[in-house]
């Protein structure tokens, strides 16, 4: 039943519940117990219950750039046959013929960023957008969820077992050795591309975003129809003209003597993009080459800068969230006729992502005066301040202001 799931690293067992002695003395509170240390320095105590910050400032630049060569880390949970299709999915139609010479593979792979304590947030796009199965004209869909080891392991007790037990019952987890920090998602990029390169090398399309954004699966498979899959394809909220950020209270701080050039190559937001499965193989052996840069947003356009591969802006992707126009401040933003137009949104919570995928599946709805969202190039009607391409310079508005 589970031959389907490859655990690498096996978690250790849970101690048995021993029966308290009442005659025993209660532990002093003075010295609690403590199971096990940290991996990794630079650690401190949690004080409060908040959610820890990404990066703990100020982060050790010189030690990234001293570490940056150590890029290959060990797969402890892995789903080796997550892109082998069975059953109907396999078939042509009656004939009982595979598709085609090469083994059967997903036509398009959800992958999404993801950290251990964020189980409500799985288990939405596991519900929801993300959620395996065939889709229209028998399109196959399988997801997976890209998980580093988490730092603060008293924030989550037992953090391995949540795991484990996961992916026995959802398949859908990939697990790997190194912290899961902001910094290290560029980790996760590369070992993301490794995995494809090697577990899922038919697919054709691959989605990759974030646990907080909704999707359009539906209208993403309308924009792939007429797209060759063994050609070059990426395309997502496309950020051109970018500058570094100099300022060291930013998230996004990098100093000169990591990225010494003015501008950034042009590259898509994370929330989500979608790319064929050809550019992702080109990719898995461009990134191998690219010296490891802290930001993976920006890491990953300078892997497509590599391989000569140019972006595409598509409108419909909206990784910085909707912004409410100054000019019509009732606009509700949050309306699921708007919502059915778009691709990718930003900056969901849970509930909103539960209630926007309802909303959008309700045969109640009603919107009138559809536009297609499926037009390529992708264009809104009477936008304003658009370039000549369509494109908006992102430069001009300093886009990382934005991400306080």
């Amino acid at each position: 039943q589970n031959h389907n799931l490859h655990i690498i690293s096996l978690v250790p067992p849970l101690s048995p519940c021993k029966p308290q002695d009442k005659t025993k003395p209660a532990q002093s509170k003075s010295k609690p117990e403590v199971k096990s240390k940290p991996r990794r320095k630079n650690v401190g105590p949690t004080k409060t219950a908040a959610k820890p910050a990404p990066t703990l400032p100020p982060f050790d630049f010189d030690g990234y750039l001293r570490d940056k060569d150590n890029r290959d880390f060990k797969l402890l949970i892995d789903q080796p046959r997550k892109c082998h299709l069975r059953g109907a999915e396999e078939e042509k139609g009656g004939d009982g013929e595979s598709k085609e010479s090469a083994p059967a593979a997903p036509y398009m792979l959800i992958a999404v960023k993801s950290v251990a304590a964020d189980f409500d947030k799985r288990q939405v796009v596991r519900w929801t957008w993300g959620k395996e199965g065939l889709f229209q004209n028998g399109l196959s869909i399988r997801t997976v969820f890209l998980l580093g080891v988490p730092r603060n392991r008293t924030a989550l007790p037992l953090w391995d077992h949540l795991l484990t037990y996961e992916s026995q019952t959802f398949r859908d987890i990939l697990l790997w050795d190194f912290d899961d920090t902001f910094f290290n998602l560029t980790l996760k990029e590369t070992h993301f591309l490794n995995w494809v390169n090697r577990s899922c090398p038919h697919v054709k399309f691959i989605f990759k975003g974030d646990a907080d954004v909704y999707v359009n699966v539906e209208n993403i498979l309308e924009m792939l129809q007429g797209q060759n899959p063994d050609k070059d394809l990426f395309v997502g909220d496309i950020i051109i003209n970018a500058k570094p950020i100099r300022r060291r209270s930013s998230k996004y701080y990098v100093p000169e003597f990591v990225y010494g050039a003015g501008l950034y190559p042009n590259y898509a937001g994370g929330g989500g993009f979608v790319m064929s499965g050809y550019t992702a193989r080109r990719l898995s052996s461009a990134c191998q080459q690219v010296e490891l840069f802290p930001i993976d947003d920006v890491f990953l356009g300078m892997c497509l800068q590599l391989i000569g591969v140019k972006p595409s802006r598509h409108q419909g992707f909206r990784t910085f969230g909707i912004p409410r126009p100054s000019a019509a401040p009732h606009l509700q933003t949050f309306d699921p006729c708007f919502y059915r137009e778009l691709m990718v949104v930003h900056s969901l919570s849970v509930p909103q992502i539960w209630l926007m995928w309802n909303l959008l599946h309700d045969p109640k709805l009603s919107c009138h005066n559809r536009i297609s969202p499926t037009s390529w190039p992708f264009k809104w009607k009477g936008r304003i301040g658009e370039t000549e391409k369509g494109e908006m310079d992102y430069g001009e508005k300093k886009v990382f202001v934005t991400h306080q």
